[in-house]
């Protein structure tokens, strides 16, 4: 069984350069990173992952809330937000999206691949439904 391919949405070059390492040592595929919302949405429109790993701050005039909701509307693609934030106001706009997961840095490899693994099972399991 191969497993699934990642897209990482993160601005900072070296954190997304660490995701990748991390999620590469558990065994999934990681593509092209994208370091704005825009460039998010362009490249899971071009890569069409299995999981997006949305950081909610980003650089540009749209931030991974916004990217987020268009890629899982358009795409259907699930999402966790991997985000150093967590306050109240940014936790009910990120509910709105209805991610897959939600993961406050930093974060322990385990608690990463569970998310990962739980998220595509149940998006695995609605998809089958629908069908």
């Amino acid at each position: 069984m191969s497993k699934a391919k990642i897209m990482i949405v993160e601005d900072e070059w070296i954190t997304a350069e660490d995701i990748k390492m991390r999620l590469q040592a558990l065994g999934y595929t990681v593509s092209s990173p994208a370091s704005t919302g825009k460039e998010a949405i362009q490249k899971a429109k071009e890569d069409k992952p299995d999981l997006v790993l949305m950081d909610i701050v980003l650089k540009g005039e749209m931030d991974g809330i916004e990217a987020a909701s268009q890629i899982h509307t358009c795409l259907d693609i699930p999402i966790i937000y991997l985000t150093a934030y967590a306050d109240e106001k940014i936790l009910d706009r990120a509910k709105i999206t209805k991610p897959s997961g939600y993961i406050v840095k930093p974060f322990i490899d385990e608690d990463l691949k569970i998310a990962i693994e739980i998220a595509l099972y149940k998006h695995k399991s609605e998809k089958e439904r629908k069908d």
